[in-house]
């Protein structure tokens, strides 16, 4: 099967619903701020500048990674790209491995610097295809492709396990994200894709330079889940859904992370589904919070429909910080939790 259907499946499957880690879909829930009955704060004056990237954004929230293979993908990158730069918040893009194989930009070429000028822009390939002949050339191409600030590095050994094209050689690749780190000249980010990033993990690859860790942990969409349901076989399909809640909730690993990299950017993504849960993850430990998933429908539609999205995400971030008291991202950091709850 060709890459760009492959792609096309899991966009479909994903918006779907079909995919979701309903085993840990809750992990947020169990995570309760300490309400402030009398916040001496006013709601209008509550900042939630930050920077990210060497760049300020009016609030910490990233588009996270969607898509970068689908014929859909040129739409759904301009209306991102359009409701990023609208809203001061940053984009990171889809996998570009299309893009640097065909020698195209499949949606992902430099109009989208165009239509975001001002906000970070994050490129993106798979750990796996440096075991593929990619290396810092291809590092190079995409973040030349798309003028990016950084470049992300996803880790999915989980869905290539399980998926019936998956990449299975996976050995030598922290040495092989290091080089990149030292040869690029500029950030780089190592995202999970759904089953989170251990402290230990974590540590390792801030030793090694990586700038960013996205611990985008179980709770959201389940890539094992997407690939049972694009099985060939029963038997591919069944070994695939028995993997379907695999991994760490991102609420544990943002405690972790945080304690073991307490110097590094940390991205909190997977299963966030609204700003509390965004509020949840800063306090738990993230710089930015990132969402793909929630907002895929929005971006499929229109870059005002992104925008109506991430403005109800980012009043409901707001009022949470109000409710605990807290008039900046700083100050949410070290909001009170409720007795009882995970620290």
């Amino acid at each position: 099967m060709l890459l760009t259907e492959r792609k096309t499946q899991h966009l479909d499957i994903v918006m779907s619903g079909r995919a979701s880690q309903l085993g840990a879909g809750s992990a947020f829930d169990d995570v309760v701020f300490e309400h402030v009955a009398l916040p001496e704060l006013d709601l209008d004056q509550i900042s939630l500048h930050t920077q990210f990237l060497g760049k300020r954004i009016n609030a910490p929230l990233v588009v996270s990674s969607m898509t970068g293979g689908p014929e859909r993908a040129a739409t759904i990158n301009r209306n991102i790209a359009l409701a990023c730069q609208h809203l001061g918040i940053a984009m990171a893009v889809g996998s570009q491995r299309i893009a640097i194989e065909a020698g195209g930009a499949s949606g992902l070429g430099k109009e989208l610097r165009q239509l975001a000028p001002s906000v970070p822009l994050l490129g993106n390939f798979g750990a796996a295809q440096l075991n593929k002949g990619f290396g810092l050339e291809q590092a190079r191409r995409a973040v030349e492709m798309i003028d990016a600030d950084a470049l992300i590095i996803h880790l999915n050994p989980l869905q290539e396990a399980v998926q019936a094209e998956g990449d299975h050689d996976w050995r030598g690749l922290l040495p092989k994200i290091e080089a990149l780190v030292r040869g690029l000249g500029l950030p780089i980010v190592v995202k999970e894709v759904g089953a989170g990033i251990s402290a230990r993990l974590a540590r390792q690859l801030v030793d090694v330079g990586v700038a960013v860790i996205d611990v985008a942990g179980a709770g959201g969409t389940s890539w094992a889940a997407v690939e049972a349901e694009r099985s060939p076989t029963p038997r591919q399909a069944a070994v695939a859904r028995a993997f379907a809640n695999w991994g760490q909730p991102t609420p544990q690993g943002l405690r972790l992370v945080r304690a073991a990299c307490p110097e590094a950017t940390i991205i909190g993504s997977g299963g966030i589904r609204d700003g509390i849960d965004a509020a949840k993850a800063i306090r738990l430990g993230a710089d930015i919070v990132g969402q793909a998933a929630g907002a895929l429908a929005a971006a499929i539609e229109s870059a005002e429909a992104v925008i109506e999205h991430f403005e109800i995400v980012i009043e409901q971030l707001q009022i949470a910080c109000f409710c605990t008291g807290s008039g900046s991202i700083e100050a949410l950091r070290t909001a009170r939790l409720a007795d009882g709850a995970p620290a």
